[in-house]
């Protein structure tokens, strides 16, 4: 009998220190502009949708969101919410917003912050073109406790300057609000390949988990596909890392490149990740 409760505690310990996957992703969704034609957001919505809900996320950071985007979105994405403001202040431009699986996860702590001097307000970094924010998350899964951050950003397309300096305060600001070095990851539309300086500040204090999935990364090289639906896509720009420490394993790494009648649902590939949480 005493072996049979020995067991059966050594079970249940085992299940609880067992590592909690969480699958994440990253998806510019391109803003909606009717001067796309045939790829314009009025006739992919629904397959881009339906395409996140096939891969069911459970976090999903996405830019480029305009208002109506994350109408419809908030909408069709079912047994998701979300949080995030636009970039000219609550509902206005373009967001940089989180979607989370609300039936797992329950938000704990939120914010936005811009990528500029004075990130506690509405401003435009730097030699930036346009006003740039990262929204975060702290989230707690309902069953298991654990916690872990999300910190989603769309970085400048212009200012050299903008996108290096974007880089060191999004790490100032994780050492900020993470001082218990919980699992923290950064999603987003860099606008920059991995060769780049200001990829290189930030693999100062995070790993690229597309360099870490051990049975290396699925799909094509790159995210940007600018609806070129006939050409290779190469331009890698679309990033999830994680911080380097021992809380966090990549399990898998994908980049989909999913279509329908030759049409991408974005002009962006959106990035995948599978993550086990160590307790």
């Amino acid at each position: 009998m005493k072996s049979i409760f020995a067991f059966l505690s050594l079970f249940f310990c085992l299940n609880l220190l067992s590592a909690q996957e969480v699958s994440l992703m990253t998806y510019n969704i391109r803003m909606a502009t009717e001067s796309d034609g045939a790829d314009a957001w009025s006739k992919r919505k629904e397959y881009l949708t339906s395409q996140v809900l096939f891969y069911a996320p459970d976090v999903m950071g996405v830019q480029e969101a305009l208002p109506e985007q994350m109408d419809y979105l908030g909408k069709h994405l079912t047994g998701y919410k979300h949080v995030g403001v636009g970039r000219e202040g609550k509902n206005k431009g373009e967001f940089s917003a989180i979607f989370y699986n609300a039936d797992r996860l329950k938000v704990l702590e939120d914010d936005t912050f811009w990528l500029s001097e004075t990130p506690e307000k509405i401003s435009t970094g730097w030699d930036a073109a346009l006003p740039r924010i990262c929204t975060y998350a702290l989230f707690k899964d309902k069953k298991s406790g654990e916690k872990f951050y999300v910190f989603n950003t769309h970085f400048d397309h212009v200012g050299i300057e903008a996108r290096k300096n974007a880089s060191a305060l999004i790490l100032a600001k994780i050492k900020e609000l993470n001082p218990k070095n919980l699992p923290a990851f950064v999603s987003g539309d860099l606008n920059l390949e991995p060769d780049s300086a200001p990829i290189a500040v930030l693999k100062t204090e995070l790993d690229d988990t597309y360099e870490l999935a051990p049975n290396g990364a699925f799909g094509p090289k790159g995210t940007f596909n600018g609806f070129k639906f006939t050409e290779p896509v190469t331009r890698r720009i679309d990033y999830i890392f994680q911080v380097k420490s021992n809380t966090s394993k990549v399990l898998k790494h994908a980049i989909l490149s999913d279509s329908k009648d030759l049409h991408y649902p974005s002009d962006h590939l959106p990035v995948y990740v599978l993550i086990a949480l160590k307790p």
